[in-house]
């Protein structure tokens, strides 16, 4: 009797709990940004009670936010360019020592208000060239099956952080200093920093020559516009980021003008929603099988346009803290589903990158939303705003048709590695180029719309991994012999792109060598620049002769 494997068990929400480095990772991550939380509450109430100017305060939150657009693609090129591990030690290193200098100024009453937000911005700086890293390690962590249920724990970190950290941090304000309050996050810094260091990461294998960082930032764009899959995921970010934003920039003021509660609803309301996150992590983790990340996307939508409604229409507090309840829920599921979604449809060579875009434009979207449904409240009314913000959030649910969530569970994107290295005579530098590449098939006619759609699929492959230019040709004698080119800037370009083919990709390439008729496979041919420089140019002899005379 043959004895039969039994299955994995299927994994939950606890699954990445039983892998030590996660869990390790994690706690320290909680406590770190528990200690965020903290400085955010303390930074502004210090620089409320050191000035009287309403815009410096208001700088706060430029502080904050500004560096993540300055900072965040050039944060997610290091972080494929550069050991992750180190990026991490450095960033955990800078930021513990910013807070730990504020903390000691603050304590020896050597702060001014324009220092607090000069220490805030670089703290701003270390958070944007470590999130992008922070959100790739997670892949390296826990195993495919298991990223969805590790993306949503570290959603349910952040939360939990949001809910209780405004609270500790204020506690420690009016019993003691803000001061030590900045000593604590440094704390809550060095923590992390210490698990980093421990932490036995596998070291990268190269896979071709080196990028520079210029080639990685344009490598990551392009990934990203030519991954339907990907940008697919970026518009639906933005529509949603710039419609839910309206409940994270007006709740405050339907507490304070259109209800007239106090400053302690306001924090009662926050908690509601940060409770609503948790329990949506757990709702997540039992019926997310069942759920698509396309319907899940959409019920959150959902949700947040009865959100939008509820705060304009609604005047009992108690009723708003249900809906608030449920807007948290809401905002993991989407949040997850979308982040999820960028991270198992992108390789690791590109992953850093890819989430710096992403990050990016749900930035964008939170920033434009809150100005655009701001300037709405003051020329219309607060009720007016709030409604158009639901009808746009009930007219982006259109664009799942446009722009689905596509599965990616099963994607094999490990490299194909399948392409033999081109025979060359000599060795050729990595920076000489423009190399073009020639693939000749034969197909007959009748496999001809076949072969068209699966050249355009293969098309977009190559351009996403690296050709400036590619299409395909028929031989104007011979129709039936169909030539494949494509242009790339320099060799060491071409020698990424025969690491960047993945399994998955073989697919489309398979369909290509079906249709091919040819007795042998079809032949591939590399062709250099000559010379071998982009910015030399071959005198005519039509040339040469002016220049004689």
């Amino acid at each position: 009797m043959t004895p039969t494997t039994a299955p994995a068990p299927k994994a939950t929400l606890l699954t990445p709990f039983t892998i030590a480095i996660f869990r390790a990772i994690w706690i320290a991550g909680l406590v770190s940004n528990v200690g965020t939380w903290m400085q955010n509450v303390a930074g502004v109430w210090l620089v409320t009670t050191l000035t009287t100017s309403a815009l410096l305060v208001a700088m706060m939150q430029a502080a904050t936010s500004l560096p993540a657009f300055l900072l965040s693609m050039p944060a997610g090129a290091m972080a494929d360019l550069v050991d992750r591990r180190r990026l991490l030690l450095f960033t955990q290193g800078f930021m513990a020592v910013v807070a730990t200098i504020l903390g000691v100024l603050t304590l020896s009453g050597n702060v001014s208000a324009l220092g607090v937000l000069g220490f805030t911005f670089l703290l701003g700086m270390g958070a944007a060239l470590n999130s992008p890293i922070w959100q790739a390690v997670t892949t390296e962590l826990v195993p495919r099956p298991v990223l969805p249920f590790a993306i949503t724990l570290n959603g349910v970190s952040n939360n939990i952080a949001r809910a209780i950290g405004p609270a500790i941090g204020g506690v420690i304000i009016a019993y003691y200093s803000a001061g030590w309050v900045f000593v604590l996050n440094g704390l809550s810094f060095l923590g992390t920093w210490a698990v980093v260091y421990f932490w036995k990461r596998e070291p990268d294998v190269a896979s071709g020559p080196a990028e520079n960082f210029v080639g990685a930032l344009r490598a990551g764009l392009r990934y990203v516009q030519y991954s339907p899959a990907i940008y697919g995921v970026l518009v639906r970010t933005f529509a949603f980021s710039f419609g839910a934003t309206a409940m994270w920039a007006l709740v405050s003021v339907v507490i304070a003008r259109r209800l007239h509660l106090s400053s302690g609803h306001y924090g009662v309301m926050l908690s509601w929603l940060g409770a609503g996150a948790v329990t949506g992590a757990f709702l997540m983790g039992r019926a997310g099988s069942r759920l698509s990340f396309n319907q899940r996307v959409l019920l959150g939508v959902l949700a947040f346009a009865g959100t939008n409604v509820a705060l304009a229409l609604i005047d009992n507090i108690y009723l708003l803290y249900g809906v608030m309840f449920l807007s948290g829920i809401a905002w993991l599921m989407v949040m997850t589903s979308f982040s999820t979604t960028v991270q198992l449809n992108v390789p690791r060579w590109v992953q850093a990158r890819v989430i710096s875009v992403y990050m990016l434009v749900f930035q964008a979207g939170m920033s434009l939303g809150s100005l655009a449904w701001g300037e709405l409240a003051d020329r219309l009314s607060l009720e007016t705003s709030l409604l158009i913000a639901a009808g746009w959030m009930l007219a982006s649910t259109v664009l799942a048709l446009p722009f689905p969530m596509r599965p990616a569970e099963g994607l094999n994107l490990t490299p194909a590695e399948h392409w033999p290295d081109p025979e060359t005579e000599g060795a050729i530098d990595p920076d000489d180029g423009p190399v073009v590449v020639m693939i000749e098939y034969h197909v007959e006619p009748a496999n001809w719309p076949a072969f068209r759609a699966a050249a355009e699929q293969l098309r977009r492959l190559r351009l996403r991994d690296g050709a400036l230019r590619a299409g395909m040709f028929a031989d104007v004698a011979h129709p039936t012999r169909l030539t494949e080119f494509y242009y790339v800037a320099t060799w060491g370009e071409h020698q990424r792109q025969h690491h960047r083919f993945t399994v998955e990709d073989q697919v489309v390439e398979a369909q290509l060598l079906s249709l091919h008729s040819g007795p042998e496979r079809p032949r591939v041919t590399h062709f250099l620049a000559f010379p071998n420089a982009s910015n030399v140019e071959v005198a005519t002899p039509m040339q040469t002769q002016e220049s004689q005379r």
